[in-house]
């Protein structure tokens, strides 16, 4: 453990510790008035939160609040206290700005990223190539901190110019690497066509995945075409928690396909059902809620992500020995992509994970095209790509996908295979379903 003063205390110690900095930032959010606006919605004060239940009586935070605040929404320190801005992505509409402070850049963010990091298995000395992105997106810049904070040495390439990461995950013998799992299996796939072995021309131990939340399949076949003993980790978090901060899966829950939430002591997550907004019991599936308790510059109280996760059924029995920090499975899709097919619904990563045990399917290409928004799809097409040299026909491959997506979604899709190179690649985060005309 990095942080064994931390991530050794049980469940009841953390919650004190939560408390406590939760009443600390009703106190500081009680100097704000759009916070005390905000909370007014709710009949209450920021102070409030400092009551038993005053987390769970503060009104939610999502999209259509930061948008009314626009540009600076609950900017909570003055604008010369602002070391540097994020983003959010924006595609579900205007990007949203949140500020960072010195403090917040430079001690909160890579205490969180060096303790996921140390979970994972990065050590201290490890060449570490950072392939997410820069520019206003959170990713990189939250990876540098951590990586930084380790003591690895970083080569911060972001994503893209595929021919020379593949020769230079070869030639500078880089052990950690960074990235969307849909990137590095381009890489693998780019170093196969230059006669590049990955398994034995690279070096690589740790994947640190994020961006999207990939099958067990998926990840599996990843892992099975790279150097002996290396273990792929998904990363989880959103610009609005402050980075990837949130979740990582670690050598103790891998084999289980769980993540762990490893900031407990500086990020209250709460795991909600999306219907009722009340906290579910271990092994059912909620929407993760987020309050951020240690950000000085835009924290958030009750920022709804929409991402749903299942909490694990054994929450707290890591034998890590971190007794209270709790065990959620992979993300499960969000509360917005969730798709109504003829009264059904399905998630991209249901259909991901059809693809993924497909034999002859270009694994990261594939897409969902549905006919036209409304509240039940009346067409849903699946489209892949058939990989070259697979030997599998293009009819053959429709016919599985299509049996198999009947047998375990029990719905009737068009599918369609398509020639390797036809469909979008993605460097950073995926956009599975998108609206055509109806397909015939």
């Amino acid at each position: 453990m990095l942080h064994p003063e931390v991530e050794s205390l049980d469940w009841p110690a953390i919650q004190k510790l939560q408390r406590k900095r939760l009443a600390e930032l009703g106190a500081r959010l009680a100097e704000s008035p759009e916070w005390v606006d905000h909370f007014a919605t709710a009949g209450m004060n920021p102070r409030d939160l400092a009551a038993e239940d005053g987390l769970e009586n503060a009104p939610f935070l999502d999209k259509s609040a930061l948008h009314e605040r626009y540009p600076f929404p609950f900017l909570t320190v003055p604008m010369d206290r602002v070391q540097r801005f994020m983003a959010t992505s924006g595609t579900t509409g205007l990007p949203v700005l949140f500020g960072l402070t010195e403090a917040d850049y430079t001690k909160l963010m890579p205490y969180q990223l060096a303790r996921m990091l140390a979970a994972a298995g990065v050590r201290r000395g490890q060449r570490a190539y950072q392939g997410y992105g820069y520019g206003l997106w959170i990713g990189g810049p939250a990876l540098d901190t951590g990586f930084a904070a380790l003591g690895c040495t970083t080569f911060p390439i972001g994503p893209g110019r595929a021919e020379l990461a593949v020769r230079w995950l070869r030639d500078h013998g880089y052990e950690v690497a960074s990235m969307s799992p849909l990137w590095l299996m381009t890489l693998i796939t780019q170093a196969k066509q230059m006669g590049i072995d990955p398994k034995t021309d690279w070096c690589l131990k740790v994947g640190i995945l994020g961006g999207q939340s990939v099958s067990t399949e998926f990840r599996a076949q990843l892992e099975a075409e790279m150097p002996e003993g290396f273990m792929s980790h998904n990363i989880y978090g959103t610009t609005e928690a402050g980075g990837p901060i949130l979740a990582i899966s670690t050598p103790y829950t891998h084999g289980d396909d769980e993540l762990q939430l490893m900031n407990e002591d500086t990020v209250i997550t709460e795991i909600l059902d999306p219907a009722t907004l009340k906290p579910i019991e271990p092994g059912e599936v909620g929407e993760i809620v987020v309050t951020t308790l240690c950000r000085e510059a835009s924290p958030v109280v009750r920022w709804r992500t929409r991402d749903l996760v299942r909490l694990s059924p054994n929450p707290f029995d890591c034998p890590s020995g971190r007794r209270g920090m709790r065990k959620i499975g992979r993300i499960i899709g969000r509360t917005d992509d969730m798709i109504k097919v003829k009264g059904v619904i399905v998630f991209p990563s249901q259909v991901e994970d059809i693809v993924a045990k497909t034999p002859g399917t270009v694994k990261e290409a594939w897409q969902i095209y549905i006919d036209k928004q409304r509240t039940t799809i009346g067409t849903m097409c699946v489209a892949v790509e058939a990989a070259r040299g697979a030997g599998r026909p293009p009819a053959q491959i429709v016919d599985e996908i299509r049996r198999e997506i009947q047998a375990r979604l029990g719905i009737n899709v068009q599918v369609e295979c398509l020639e390797e190179g036809a469909l979008p690649r993605y460097e950073a985060k995926a956009t599975r379903v998108l609206h055509r005309a109806e397909v015939a």
